[in-house]
């Protein structure tokens, strides 16, 4: 009987061991799967410098000021980040009609500045990007050129006025499909007074800067062979010696090519000042000349992102900058709660850095 019973119960314990021993497995491989799961969660988190690996080469300037430096491994749910659309992810600029600004700028941007500066005689760099704009102001006076658009891209100069000899425009009025997209040259004044500066604007797709409302909410009749929100297109900006060479590409559309002198000025008289700035800018007071080297012997530098161009400042103070449009305050949530804001998405970039650019460093301790 003692035997039965101590066979019974070495049975019931060697049962018990088992279970044990399986349970033990079965927690060992929920943790691995618990692990495995919160790894799978870690690697799904896509930042900018995954999706364009280049910014080592670049600071980062957030749309309420603030400098962030290399953004490698970064993002902001305000102002940069990325999303994926199908199989494709995108980084994402962002900035507010109105709020805190870098430097002396009327304007809030999202947008990389690089670290290095070179300069036009004996450069060799260059700037790509594929890119669409989701958004532009809802608001603004139509009769102020600045209002409704968004600069993608630019050459700025980092020395004396800190001119900008490019300047990438992204421009759509409310109610049309289609917005148009040109670039800007920005005279390098000659003398001391940087006033008297203006813009030369020239067409890619779309109309030029120029083309405006009658009235503050009158708009212009929509450009034939314009760019839509969300349609692609690319740009290439290449200096070499001097010359700078512009190619825009886009799916369905002409591509164009420009090319500028940045050594030599073609404005350096009265006489030179083109029928658009005389329209535009000398009524304003803007009616100063080029230097003859143009930006001859100035840093110059790429930016890439969203500068906006659309401002709560009244236009009373400037007819082509100031545009009147929604800030809330600066209130960034109820600005982008109804469309006060600019957004671009960029898909791919590039730069080539030639090797006489030096540190860029001054232009930041100036402007940060």
């Amino acid at each position: 009987m003692n035997k039965k019973i101590n066979s019974v119960i070495a049975k019931f314990l060697v049962v018990c061991l088992f279970l044990a021993v399986q349970s033990c497995k079965n927690e060992t491989k929920d943790a691995k799967k618990s692990t495995e799961s919160s790894t799978e969660n870690v690697a799904k988190k896509v930042y900018a410098s995954d999706v364009i690996p280049f910014f080592d080469d670049w600071k980062l300037i957030l749309g309420d000021g603030s400098n962030v430096g290399v953004a490698n491994n970064f993002e902001n749910k305000d102002f940069f980040y990325t999303v994926k659309e199908g199989n494709e992810n995108w980084v994402v600029f962002k900035s507010p009609n109105g709020g805190d600004t870098h430097g002396t700028s009327n304007n809030t941007r999202t947008e990389l500045a690089q670290m290095k500066k070179w300069y036009p005689k004996t450069a060799d760099d260059k700037l790509t990007a594929t890119l669409k704009v989701m958004n532009v102001s809802a608001t603004g006076d139509a009769r102020v050129a600045a209002s409704h658009a968004v600069v993608v891209g630019q050459i700025h100069s980092a020395d004396k006025h800190e001119n900008e000899p490019l300047k990438i425009f992204y421009k759509k009025f409310p109610g049309h499909t289609k917005g148009s997209v040109f670039w800007h040259y920005e005279i390098n004044t000659a003398g001391d007074d940087n006033s008297g500066r203006w813009d030369y604007s020239t067409a890619v797709w779309g109309n030029d800067f120029s083309v405006v409302g009658a009235e503050e909410n009158t708009y212009p009749e929509e450009p034939k062979d314009g760019i839509a929100l969300g349609e692609e297109f690319s740009y290439e900006v290449a200096v070499k010696d001097g010359i700078m060479t512009l190619n825009f590409k886009s799916e369905g559309h002409e591509t164009k090519t420009f090319t500028k002198n940045l050594i030599e000025s073609e404005y350096t008289t009265m006489a030179d000042i083109p029928e658009q700035t005389q329209k535009l800018f000398v009524p304003l007071g803007q009616d100063g000349v080029e230097r003859e080297g143009a930006y001859t012997g100035e840093g110059c530098f790429f930016k890439l992102g969203a500068y906006n161009q659309t401002n709560g400042k009244s236009p009373d103070v400037n007819k082509n900058w100031c545009s009147g449009a929604e800030t809330h305050n600066g209130d960034i949530e109820k600005q982008y709660a109804d469309g006060n804001y600019a957004e671009v998405w960029f898909k791919t970039g590039s730069i080539s850095v030639s090797e006489t650019a030096v540190s860029n460093e001054g232009y930041f301790s100036k402007n940060d």
